[in-house]
This record gives C-alpha cells, sequence and structure tokens, in this order.
C-alpha cells in the first residue's frame, strides 16, 4: 500500500510539473503536429496535444505540415503544456492570436484526433466535420490512420530513444483480462508490442476497458 502511494504521489508531482503555460516563438515545424517552440533561450519540442497527424511519408503529411506552416511558423505563440511523452517532447495545447491550433488542425482534415483515448466529443465533432465536407484527407474515403501507417513501416522507422518510466514496465501480460486500467493496456500495446490488446487494429486496446462510454 505504501509503494502504491509513493507511485501516486509521483505521477501527480509529475503531472504538476508539466502543467503550465508560457510563451514562446515558433522557430521550426518538424510536421503536422510537433514544433520548436523558443523559450527564454532555450529550444522545446512540443507535440500537439489531442491530434495524430499524417507522417511525411504519407499522402497529406507535407500538407498538413504546411498548414502548420501558415498558423505558427516565427508567430509568438501561447502554450498551455500538459505532460512530457515517452520521448521527452512536451504534450501542450497551441494558441496563436486567439486561434486553438490543435483543433484547427483537426476541423482543417489535416489531422486525427486522438484525444485520450479516441474521448473528446469536440475534438470527434470537429473531425466529423471535416469528413462530412471532405476536407483535407478526408477527400479520401478511407484514409490510412498515422498509428496504423507507423505499425506497417515500423521496420523502416528510426530507433527511438528508451521510453521514460511511466510506472509500468513490460511483463508476462498478454490479454485484456489482465490489464487494471485503459492506460496499463495502452502501454502494453504501443511500448511491449503486445498486439493481442488491439483485435480490431484500430490502434486502441482493451475496447471495454479504453472505449468511451
Amino acid at each position: 500500500m505504501r509503494a502504491l502511494m509513493l507511485f501516486l504521489l509521483l505521477v501527480c508531482t509529475f503531472s504538476i510539473a508539466h502543467a503550465e503555460k508560457f510563451s514562446g516563438k515558433v522557430i521550426a515545424v518538424l510536421d503536422g503536429d510537433t514544433v520548436l517552440v523558443l523559450r527564454g533561450g532555450q529550444q522545446v519540442k512540443i507535440r500537439l496535444a489531442n491530434i495524430d497527424a499524417p507522417e511525411k511519408a504519407q499522402e497529406y503529411g507535407m500538407a498538413s505540415r504546411q498548414s502548420l506552416v501558415e498558423m505558427v511558423l516565427r508567430k509568438q505563440v501561447q502554450v498551455s503544456s500538459q505532460a512530457m511523452d515517452e520521448y521527452g517532447r512536451m504534450v501542450a495545447q497551441i494558441e496563436v492570436s486567439g486561434l486553438k491550433v490543435n483543433e484547427e488542425q483537426v476541423r482543417r482534415g489535416m489531422a486525427w484526433e486522438y484525444s485520450h483515448f479516441h474521448s473528446d466529443r469536440h475534438y470527434l465533432a470537429l473531425q466529423s466535420e471535416a469528413q462530412q465536407a471532405r476536407r483535407g484527407l478526408w477527400a479520401h474515403s478511407s484514409p490510412m490512420p498515422p498509428w496504423q501507417w507507423r505499425k506497417l513501416h515500423a521496420a523502416d522507422a528510426p530507433p527511438q530513444r528508451a521510453p521514460a518510466a511511466q510506472g509500468y514496465a513490460c511483463g508476462s501480460k498478454r490479454h485484456c483480462s489482465q490489464m487494471s486500467s485503459c492506460n496499463e493496456a495502452h502501454f502494453y500495446l504501443t511500448h511491449c508490442g503486445v498486439k493481442s490488446l488491439d483485435g480490431d487494429g484500430d490502434g486502441v486496446p482493451c475496447e471495454k476497458l479504453c472505449k468511451p462510454r
């Protein structure tokens, strides 16, 4: 019990430490959902929260990046950070002149919504609007989501640095019935490669745990 309380305290402290707001200048746009922001002379790599843009090698990948370039490059932006991801990037919401950039990428059809296990109704509505209007990548009837594209091209991807500790470790678990939470199921799928947790291949593990009700 003491170990569990300590872990929860560390998680809360970690989250609070990375929940902050600041302004900075975008000095580079790496792709449709990642930018470099200059903050006090330091470069901060930021991954836009709640969205997943096409990879640059995918169709619409460069168009997605260009959309983000037009909105934020060489502009002062307001950053609302939420966390640090496993690759050391800050996960955040970005605004420029009152425009919510994360949401706008989805509204333009330049990114998929990727809210917490596809549960944010606002982002889902923005994506539905883009689909109905056949904007951007939705000009195609069934564009491939980037998380599926990455699975298919995993062998071609450059090695990433080791994931940061998240309270989970890859073990012998292989079934949804063994998962204690959606977060644990997602960790086992994305970091441990336990594909049996994602039977339909939609990127969402253990539907009963992770699908919005």
